[in-house]
C-alpha cells in the first residue's frame, strides 16, 4: 500500500456532496460510477483511485469492497430514491449510498 497522498485526500473531502439518484444517471449511463461499500471510507476510495494505487484498489475490487455500479443497482436506485455521498475523482464518480430520499 502506497502512503496516501494527504493534499489530494484533503481535496477531495472538501469536494465530497451529497446526491440524489436522478443527479447521478447521467454518470451513470457513461459508464463511470463506481460503488464503495458500507463501511469504506469513501475519501480514501477515491485518494487510492486518484493515486492510481493499482495495488489497494486492485484488493477492493477483488473483495468487492469496491465495484462498478450495474443496472440492478440503478433499479434499485430508482426504486428507492438512493441518496449518496460522492466524490469525482476524473474520470470516476465514487459514490455511497447513505439514504433512501433527500426527505428521510
Amino acid at each position: 500500500m502506497l502512503p496516501i497522498d494527504e493534499e489530494l485526500k484533503v481535496r477531495l473531502n472538501s469536494e465530497t456532496a451529497k446526491l440524489a439518484w436522478p443527479e447521478l444517471q447521467r454518470h451513470f449511463a457513461r459508464g463511470v460510477v463506481v460503488v464503495a461499500a458500507a463501511g469504506m471510507d469513501l475519501v480514501e476510495v477515491a485518494t487510492r483511485m486518484g493515486m492510481d494505487d493499482g495495488g489497494t484498489v486492485g484488493l477492493w475490487l477483488a473483495d468487492e469492497q469496491i465495484r462498478r455500479a450495474s443496472e440492478d443497482d440503478a433499479r434499485r436506485w430508482v426504486d428507492t430514491d438512493a441518496v449518496f455521498w460522492a466524490v469525482v475523482v476524473a474520470p470516476w464518480v465514487v459514490v455511497q449510498e447513505i439514504s433512501h430520499s433527500l426527505d428521510s
